[in-house]
């Protein structure tokens, strides 16, 4: 999936070894200008600017407080969780 759209693989975190709780979460998310979240099967789109902290952060943490996986950084973008659709239509 991800060669056919010319992306490189640059670093891959186990998530059951490696935790990245709340404020490690957040310098991932809170630096993006997009970030889409998967929410069961559709997915919303935030803006970590302007829209809230703890609701973005309610929504990309498990419930262990780990960030959810997949979680996939592509410059200023970030999408979290893994839906067809939604890796069809931001992922590029």
């Amino acid at each position: 999936m991800f060669e056919d759209k010319g992306l490189v693989i640059q670093e891959v975190v186990e998530a059951r070894k490696q935790k990245i709780v709340e404020e490690d979460a957040w310098a991932i998310l809170g630096g993006a200008k997009e970030l889409i979240v998967r929410r069961g099967k559709k997915f919303q789109v935030f803006d970590p600017a302007a829209d809230d902290k703890e609701a973005i952060l309610k929504v990309c943490l498990g419930r262990t407080g780990n960030l959810r996986a997949p979680t996939l950084k592509m410059g200023d973008r970030v999408v979290v969780g893994f839906n067809d659709d939604m890796y069809a239509q931001f992922v590029d």
